[in-house]
């Protein structure tokens, strides 16, 4: 057994306490560490294993089978490819121990910062900071004086022809300083710890800040790959991978006598056609997902940008994968019959955390119409591209 399979299976013995406590605890984030998970995107230069996309997102699909929110707290381990726009000393000083960093962000509301001698005092609350009790270094989005983003926007679109304009700077601070407000209380992928962050007055150096999709200053492939479309593909993969696992178990359940004592569910014709169905629009959105993500990773491995069109194409596959994932699970769901209602039920945990990943912001309905205007030559809304 692998180090990476003596994950999962502590992932499945241990997911109810995920829910229970509403985060998943730090020794759990040092079995991901184990497994490679948090050095999988950090640049080889600093110890990091640098994984293809395609590869990272495999790791984490496989964890989201048998758990959704540890999946989300490990996709995490892509946060790396951000940092990697942090000045080469300060990724030094970061990886110095090693490469096996935990990073957690709230980056949102982007608060005021005061511009200080050096650096940027910081102050204010964010949310949705996923993971955030077992990070080891946390970032918060900040408003600084335009200098600073008006630097990284000319050296991106240099690199890139791409405008980064608009994305939020972003803080590194350690641990001691942020208070984590324990208000994550909702339906569905409760074991995130997406608890709020608050910091009051912490001074962040000016070379512990980078902008969100900035220019990296590491050259290696996986730092060419367009950023944010691959922040939105971490969590898609989430989503198909509690898919997975839900259809699995209808799958399975469709030998067995129901309460009612009816035909066993694999001798209905609308059950099996039902299962056919979701099968053949999970397997294809999933096909789509990873076709795009193997052809940018092909241009930047060859030494070319990839292209408005490939980033474009990796925002849109990563949409339609989350709704088709939640469609999926909600057709299992509903074929599972009266079981599926108790809390507990497999389907019951699928049903709720499924329907949290469309719902993230990278991945809601409006990704179809940025797709939809690249595909026809037309400006996309500000900050698809």
């Amino acid at each position: 057994m692998t180090q990476f399979e003596r994950m999962l299976a502590v992932v499945a013995e241990r997911r109810a306490e995920f829910e229970e406590k509403r985060h998943v605890p730090p020794d759990m984030i040092g079995e991901f560490k184990r497994a490679g998970i948090y050095r999988a995107g950090v640049p080889r230069r600093f110890g990091g294993d640098a994984l293809p996309p395609a590869e990272f997102l495999r790791l984490i699909e496989r964890i989201s089978v048998v758990d959704g929110s540890a999946g989300w707290v490990a996709s995490f381990g892509s946060s790396a490819v951000y940092l990697a726009a942090l000045p080469l000393e300060t990724q030094t000083e970061l990886y110095a121990n090693g490469p096996d960093v935990a990073f957690a962000g709230g980056l949102f509301p982007v608060q005021p910062a005061e511009r200080v001698d050096g650096g940027y005092r910081v102050a204010g609350r964010w949310k949705f900071a996923s993971g955030c009790k077992g990070a080891d270094v946390l970032g918060v989005g900040i408003k600084a004086s335009q200098d600073k983003a008006d630097q990284d926007t000319k050296a991106s679109l240099d690199k890139t022809g791409q405008d980064k304009a608009g994305r939020p700077l972003t803080a590194v601070l350690r641990p001691g300083q942020v208070q984590i407000a324990e208000n994550w209380d909702v339906i569905g992928m409760r074991g995130t710890g997406s608890h709020d962050l608050v910091v009051d007055g912490a001074v962040v150096p000016e070379e512990w800040t980078f902008v969100r999709g900035g220019t990296p200053t590491v050259d290696e492939p996986l730092y060419r790959y367009p950023t944010v479309p691959y922040a939105a593909q971490v969590l898609a993969v989430v989503g198909l991978g509690v898919a997975r696992a839900a259809l699995d178990h209808v799958i399975a359940q469709g030998g067995r006598s129901g309460y009612t004592g009816a035909p066993i569910p694999a001798e209905r014709a609308t059950y099996r056609i039902a299962v056919g169905q979701a099968e053949a629009q999970l397997r294809s959105a999933r096909a789509s997902f990873y076709e795009t993500t193997e052809e940018a990773w092909a241009t930047v491995v060859a030494g070319d940008p990839a292209t408005a069109a490939q980033a474009s194409l990796l925002r849109l596959s990563s949409a339609h994968l989350a709704k088709t994932s939640f469609e999926v699970v909600r057709a299992a769901y509903q074929l599972s019959g009266i079981a599926a209602i108790a809390t507990g039920s497999p389907l019951e945990r699928h049903l709720r955390d499924a329907s949290v990943v469309p719902q993230h912001a990278f991945l809601q309905e409006g990704m179809y119409d940025g797709a939809g205007a690249v595909l026809m030559g037309v400006p996309p809304f500000p900050g698809y591209l």
